[in-house]
């Protein structure tokens, strides 16, 4: 399965934490001094809130796959788009451990692919 990731810059994390928990209908899965991560199912989102990078707005979209295959995939779509990636492996980011990928699109917004292979209690920027 995918998911889109939207990781969404705020500038203060409570009051943001408290609008998209009464959004969503739940309470984030996920809440650090500097973030917060919602994993939905309907709709099928990851849905990240960071405090830790200035600018408020969009930081990044994403998907986010489950398999190994379905990062392969997803990581082949972003090189027949004709645009260059940047592959990282095993990195620590948003609190878990990942294999990503980095792209920009024709108007210069970021897109990530990844797979998360186990929660990490370190490093939570988001990359």
């Amino acid at each position: 399965m995918k998911r889109i990731h939207i990781n969404l810059g705020v500038q203060d994390l409570d009051p943001s934490i408290a609008f998209y928990t009464a959004l969503f209908g739940a309470a984030p899965s996920v809440v650090k001094d500097d973030y917060a991560k919602w994993s939905l199912d309907n709709p099928s989102v990851n849905f990240a809130i960071s405090s830790c990078c200035g600018d408020s707005g969009i930081h990044h979209l994403g998907i986010q796959t489950e398999q190994d295959g379905e990062l392969d995939e997803v990581l082949h779509r972003m090189s027949a788009a004709g645009h260059e990636s940047e592959k990282q492996s095993d990195v620590s980011c948003c609190y878990a451990r990942q294999d990503k990928a980095w792209v920009d699109d024709p108007q210069g917004v970021r897109w990530e692919a990844f797979r998360t292979h186990e929660q990490d209690t370190g490093a939570g920027r988001p990359a």
